[in-house]
């Protein structure tokens, strides 16, 4: 085989990976968590034993959906900056929720099977890295503030979703209210939790 000709391979399969994820992003939501994979390689235009030697379950494919939620629509929201670091922390907070509202079937498999791994939810933290220290160099937020306790209120504002509000109105009006949260006080916040070494 040529390097050239091994090339053209790598690059198939990366093609195939993507329409993969991309089919099984919109089955998971339009057909529900129950989908098969067989429903995803028709999707995709691929055969089922493709989507098969790449996904050895529906946990693996599940991850791959999230990671590529992140990498495509999370990251590149968040990575938005203007001469206002406050507005730019409140959109990536709004855009970030409003991602994964659409996501509510793949959310809830994730959370069922452990699929976000550590990978997932440490690039979907450092994602909020930079909007929240411009917001705290500029005096802007709390400033014991940390990127993990805007993932908390993301997924607290997530909580608020239900199909009984399709247009998001709850999920806004209670994000308004956490953000709200995150500007300067004169109380200090309670410390995190620290992770605890060997399970003590």
């Amino acid at each position: 085989m040529t390097a050239t000709h091994g090339q053209g391979l790598r690059a198939d399969a990366a093609r195939n990976y993507e329409r993969i994820v991309v089919a099984a992003d919109r089955a998971f939501e339009e057909v529900g968590p129950a989908v098969t994979l067989e429903e995803v390689a028709r999707r995709a235009g691929v055969g089922v034993a493709t989507v098969y030697r790449r996904f050895r379950n529906r946990e693996q494919l599940v991850r791959a959906v999230f990671r590529h939620v992140v990498a495509t629509e999370i990251e590149p929201a968040t990575a938005v900056e203007t001469d206002d670091p406050w507005r730019d922390l409140v959109t990536s907070l709004e855009a970030t929720v409003d991602v994964l509202a659409e996501r509510r079937v793949v959310l809830a498999l994730a959370r069922e099977t452990d699929a976000v791994d550590v990978e997932s939810l440490q690039r979907f933290v450092h994602s909020m890295d930079r909007p929240l220290r411009r917001a705290a160099d500029a005096g802007l937020v709390r400033p014991e503030l940390l990127p993990r306790d805007l993932a908390a209120v993301t997924m607290m504002a997530l909580a608020t979703v239900h199909p009984g509000d399709p247009d998001g109105a709850d999920r806004r009006r209670y994000l308004a209210l956490l953000i709200d949260g995150l500007r300067p006080s004169p109380t200090t916040l309670p410390p995190p939790s620290t992770p605890r070494e060997n399970g003590g």
